[in-house]
């Protein structure tokens, strides 16, 4: 991990994507679904046409998962393996998560469900990663079909997917990594911008943080003896079925702008689209302290520059980064 950012993708493929979304757009694209995912998430048959590791022999494409964060899809599984987590607004003010793998591949990893539009700018850090999701609105999946990813829902993948017998469906759905890349790409995937080392002078200390969505929350506390922060989420201890609490080392509280978009879900509830490109400020909680940091996403083709008071990159602690996205 802690790659810088970089430019290497060109104008042209921005471009691109960039025409595709307001084409999009203009044909008015409002809710309706994939059709490998019906109205309860199930996927339909479709015709078939941490601290860094060593990178690995598949190249510099991590997977991105889209998970579940519904209250019935918890606990979730594979959720400690990832070098990074997502936190991000959906519909009706709940929440769903992103997890990136790059340096570990676990042996399952869900609930898989949705993806989203918002996840389309934020991929575009990485270079062609594989997205694993289980359905989206239509008329968003030309977008992510044209996006520059290589997307792996079940439609396209199906001998990778499983039900599971824990959870009523749609909350079943889960990904067999290793059925999509051969091995773990290493840490050249994780193109992110963020930076690790000793942790910078300043910062208040901090025992635990909140961050309230509409109707999902999530609490991060302090654990001195983990050298770790406690997830929970709307007021429940965070785990996993297969590697216990959540912690991150590191959390990011990064304040952007959150507005509404052109899709809505099947009830008609607007999709909040998480603007990841821009500027603004962020709290960086580690080690038992919060410092306040600036950052800045200029082009989608770089990763994020967390920046402290005096200009200098904000470390992060080695290990799981969490990143929840909050209204600025």
């Amino acid at each position: 991990m802690g790659q810088k950012a970089r430019t290497r993708r060109t104008a042209s493929a921005a471009a691109l994507l960039a025409a595709t979304v307001t084409a999009s757009l203009a044909a008015g694209c409002t809710g309706s679904h994939d059709p490998t995912d019906n109205s309860r998430g199930e996927p339909r048959t479709r015709q078939q046409s941490p601290s860094p590791a060593e990178s690995g022999a598949h190249g510099a494409s991590p997977l991105a998962v889209k998970i579940d964060n519904a209250a019935a899809a918890r606990p979730q599984t594979g959720l400690n393996s990832a070098d990074i987590v997502y936190a991000e607004q959906v519909e009706g003010g709940l929440s769903r998560l992103m997890a990136v793998y790059a340096t570990k591949l676990p042996k399952a990893v869900g609930p898989v469900r949705s993806a989203r539009e918002s996840d389309l700018e934020l991929l575009r850090q990485f270079e062609r990663p594989t997205l694993a999701f289980s359905g989206a609105q239509s008329k968003l999946l030309p977008l992510i079909n044209k996006a520059p990813l290589d997307a792996r829902p079940p439609g396209k993948a199906a001998g990778a997917y499983y039900r599971g017998t824990d959870k009523p469906a749609p909350h079943n759905l889960y990904l067999r990594p290793n059925k999509l890349l051969s091995s773990a790409p290493g840490a050249d995937a994780l193109t992110t911008g963020f930076h690790y080392g000793s942790a910078p002078g300043g910062g208040q200390p901090e025992k635990s943080r909140t961050v309230r969505y509409p109707s999902a929350r999530f609490t991060f506390s302090w654990s001195a003896e983990q050298g770790r922060w406690l997830v929970s989420m709307d007021g429940t201890p965070a785990v996993t079925t297969d590697g216990g609490r959540m912690a991150p080392a590191t959390v990011v509280v990064q304040h952007v702008k959150i507005r509404a978009s052109a899709f809505h879900d099947f009830l008609g509830n607007n999709t909040p689209f998480t603007e990841t490109v821009g500027s603004g400020k962020a709290e960086v909680l580690r080690g038992g302290r919060a410092y306040d940091v600036n950052w800045k996403r200029a082009p989608a083709t770089d990763g994020t520059d967390f920046t402290t008071a005096d200009g200098k990159p904000m470390n992060f602690a080695r290990g799981q980064v969490w990143v929840v996205f909050t209204k600025a």
